[in-house]
């Protein structure tokens, strides 16, 4: 297929052709969300092969978090007196009869939004898949774009299980009440209605209870998960597709007031919205790989659905409530990666104010000196446990200072920093404090992976990092040195600030260079001897805003990055001549632990390599050449989205989330940065 889509600034575009293989479409995904942390996600080709496909999945409140309410809809339309399924199945009296012929002809991303066409035996039958913005509602949408009347049958498969857990119930019951048209499914728990309903109002429901046993998800079957599910169905829509009119099964947990529209109003307004959205963008983002990420961008920034109290606590405050989901399917709302994603995904899209709400959003739950690490699927609490989150928080409020100079925020969030810093200087959990012998900030827990390297599976910390870590350096000192700043413009004493930052840096270029390699040690102080691995942490020594790192060695860094760690899509995670490098990210989840940090390569290390590139050559050309890898990924795995690693070595398969915040984030920025 990569031999004949296209790349518009409008849309992605597969057309088929006849050398393609149907099962090609299933390493092809989509996603479709809806600003609440509720998504609608498959394969092009139609049939899941996650646990985390379905056609609605909202996110609904604690305790119940994402929730696989719509797994599938089975679409038939009956032609030449025979039930011919969409997805490749013909069907003779509810049975497959065999493999149909391709009547998938194209396959278009057009505004975030999955469209299939179908051509069979000259009727031209389109499909798409919409989720308004807000609302926790799906609609999948179908019109006979050429040809006559067609018969169509819409049966959906329905469930009730939490995403995050893995067990596979033997059978979910439910119970289906029927006033007018109005179709609810209850489960007789704390699970809120199921409304399914026709839209515009037509057709009939068939009771016609049927299960089918032993659906294989093969991603989860490879990746070593429980991977055989049994679907339950209380029967079928039955309507008619009138030739150039829309027909749309809507599921939706909202009040039935909300479900009265039809899917073309509907996706008329998203089209829209999207489009103001790239109204508000820099012209460096609306054009070629741009336009694509500042609309997958969108995805990620949420009101989180799931948390209601901190919803009501923010509009008491007159403050809007925003976070960002990290990566789709499984992945909340992370610390570390708001932080590192808040820049791509706000400021180089022209959405101040949601950046505004984030750092706000995340400030209310500042504890002990430490912003949250993530938001457990389903769960009012946050967890803490990590290093680094907290110190990145400087790092975006000081990119959306640059930004908006606003300094009412700046303003209101100065006393949480400073209370933030007095933590890290006399200790916070974890074992994370500043070293008083250095000025150097440590990091450290049994049981714990405090970095953003944090695998661990079984009880096994892969990459545990503990001691003196080189990025946290960066980091702290970067926090040290704009408070310092701030401190300065708003009245306060910033000289404490300036001292600790020079005691760090003078610290760090006595105890981090390794000589030998010409580059820096990744951790020191640590649990046996310093380590001299060549990883790319080292990178954000000279990419953040006031660099640590001396300027004389700028270089040496860069180009041992550039020799080891660059690929066309990221940077990895070690260096191949270092004995734990894994070339694949594969197998079961300690074969994939032991791989995530071992070599694995992630997208989002691409935007601070190219900043600290630009500082010791200058070459915006040659920059725009190390993203041009990321324009064919927009085409494979997630489409219109970057996913969250690849393997270490061509021809870097991507692995992992299919669509990642950070990657998005990262890619989109520098894009804007190396512009013109």
């Amino acid at each position: 297929m990569e031999q004949s889509q296209t790349y518009s600034s409008s849309h992605l575009v597969f057309p088929w052709e006849s050398g393609e293989k149907p099962d090609d479409l299933m390493f092809r995904e989509w996603l479709v969300t809806n600003g609440l942390g509720g998504y609608a996600s498959g394969t092009v080709r139609g049939v899941a092969t996650r646990r985390h496909h379905g056609l609605f999945v909202p996110d609904l409140p604690a305790p119940r978090g994402r929730t696989m309410m719509v797994p599938r809809v089975d679409d038939e339309v009956k032609v030449g007196g025979r039930w011919i399924a969409l997805s490749g199945a013909e069907y003779e009296d509810g049975r497959i009869a065999g493999e149909s012929p391709r009547y998938l002809k194209e396959f278009r991303w057009e505004w975030q939004t999955p469209v299939w066409l179908f051509d069979i035996d000259g009727h031209q039958i389109e499909k798409r898949i919409i989720m308004p913005h807000g609302f926790n509602t799906v609609y999948i949408a179908y019109r006979v774009r050429s040809g006559g009347l067609l018969p169509l049958r819409l049966r959906p498969f329905l469930d009730h299980h939490r995403l995050d857990t893995e067990k596979l119930e033997a059978e979910r019951r439910c119970a289906l009440t029927v006033r007018h048209d109005h179709y609810e499914v209850h489960w007789g728990d704390d699970t809120p209605i199921l409304k399914l309903a026709v839209r515009p109002h037509d057709g009939v429901f068939v009771a016609d209870e049927t299960a089918n046993q032993g659906v294989l998800y093969r991603v989860e079957r490879d990746r070593g998960y429980i991977h055989v599910d049994r679907l339950f169905s209380p029967g079928y829509f039955s309507l008619e597709l009138l030739p150039h009119e829309s027909r749309s099964l809507v599921a939706s947990t909202e009040g039935w007031e909300s479900l009265e529209c039809d899917a073309s109003v509907v996706g008329d307004a998203e089209r829209r919205r999207l489009e103001g959205l790239l109204a508000l963008a820099p012209a460096a983002a609306r054009e070629g790989m741009g336009r694509h990420l500042v609309l997958a961008a969108d995805q990620f920034i949420i009101t989180p659905a799931s948390r209601l109290e901190e919803q009501a606590q923010a509009k008491a405050c007159g403050h809007d409530l925003r976070t960002v989901i990290a990566g789709y399917h499984w992945f909340t709302d992370w610390g570390r990666d708001t932080m590192i994603s808040l820049e791509g995904l706000t400021l180089c899209t022209g959405r101040y104010d949601e950046a505004k709400a984030i750092l706000r959003t995340f400030s209310r739950y500042v504890k002990d000196g430490l912003i949250p690490n993530l938001f457990p699927e389903g769960r009012r609490s946050a967890l803490y446990h990590t290093a680094d989150a907290t110190l990145w928080y400087f790092h975006a409020l000081d990119r959306y200072d640059q930004a908006t100079h606003d300094r009412e925020t700046l303003c209101t969030l100065y006393p949480i920093l400073l209370e933030i810093l007095r933590h890290h200087v006399n200790g916070t959990h974890f074992g994370i404090g500043v070293d008083p012998g250095d000025g150097l900030l440590r990091a450290g827990a049994a049981g714990y992976q405090l970095t953003w390297m944090d695998a661990k599976v079984d009880g096994w910390v892969v990459t545990p990092r503990r001691g003196k870590p080189v990025e946290i350096q960066a980091l702290w000192y970067n926090a040290l040195r704009l408070m310092a700043a701030w401190g300065e413009e708003l009245g306060e004493q910033p000289a404490e600030w300036r001292q600790r930052a020079q005691q760090a840096a003078d610290s760090f270029h006595k105890r981090f260079w390794y000589e030998p390699g010409g580059y820096l040690f990744d951790v020191i102080d640590g649990e046996g001897e310093d380590d001299a691995s060549v990883r790319p942490n080292q990178i954000l020594t000279l990419s953040l805003r006031f660099p640590i790192l001396a300027q004389a060695r700028w270089r040496p860094v860069v180009d041992t990055v550039a020799k080891q760690l660059v690929t066309p899509v990221g940077l990895r995670s070690l260096a191949p001549m270092h004995p734990d490098y894994k070339r694949v990210y594969d197998g079961d989840l300690r074969s994939r632990d032991a791989a995530y940090h071992q070599g694995t390569v992630w997208a989002w290390l691409i935007g601070h390599y190219i900043d600290a590139w630009l500082r010791v050559y200058g070459e915006k050309e040659r920059a725009r050449v190390l993203l041009s890898g990321f324009e064919g990924h927009l085409r494979e795995a997630g489409i219109g989205t970057i996913s969250e690693i690849f393997d270490a070595e061509h021809p870097y398969c991507p692995r992992g989330c299919i669509a990642q915040a950070w990657s998005v984030a990262e890619v989109l920025r520098a894009s804007v940065n190396t512009a013109g």
